[in-house]
């Protein structure tokens, strides 16, 4: 029963707070950014055993998967990186966080203003990646078949 109260059910990663009774793998997802092979990647750089709890880690083992997060985007391939090639530098980044969403949000605001066929789809809500949009997708007033009435003019 020791073991029990020594469990950290927050650990706090850079800007997120991860869920310390998840095993380090499943919780590094928890970090926006960072899927399963990133969070596998991270803890094997770490030198953390990767199915270990999170909660149980000494403090050593974090801070040593703090420094790996930070480092991530240095030691990785292009190819490995949620952002191989940035739209103003044309180098390979790996985004942590809220950077994530606001490179998003700046990259449709940079399709919107440059007026491609993409910015367009999504100025006007439509449908972006291709999909059919005949049957599925359809948004605003219900538009259906009326039914007859009962009883009608006899």
């Amino acid at each position: 029963m020791a073991q029990e109260d020594e469990i950290k059910y927050f650990v706090r990663i850079g800007t997120s707070d991860l869920d310390g009774t998840k095993s380090v793998r499943v919780a590094l997802t928890g970090i926006k950014g960072v899927g399963r092979h990133t969070s596998t990647v991270i803890s094997r750089m770490a030198k953390v055993d990767e199915y270990a709890t999170l909660g149980r880690l000494d403090e050593a083992s974090v801070n040593r998967i703090r420094t790996a997060v930070e480092q991530y985007s240095g030691k990785i391939p292009g190819w490995m990186a949620n952002r191989p090639r940035d739209v103003y530098t044309g180098e390979a980044k790996h985004l942590f966080g809220a950077d994530v969403g606001l490179a998003r949000d700046e990259d449709v605001n940079l399709m919107r203003k440059i007026r491609c066929y993409k910015g367009i789809r999504h100025e006007t809500g439509q449908k972006v990646r291709g999909q059919r949009t005949k049957s599925t997708g359809r948004t605003g007033a219900t538009v259906g078949v009326k039914k007859k009435k009962e009883g009608g003019a006899a």
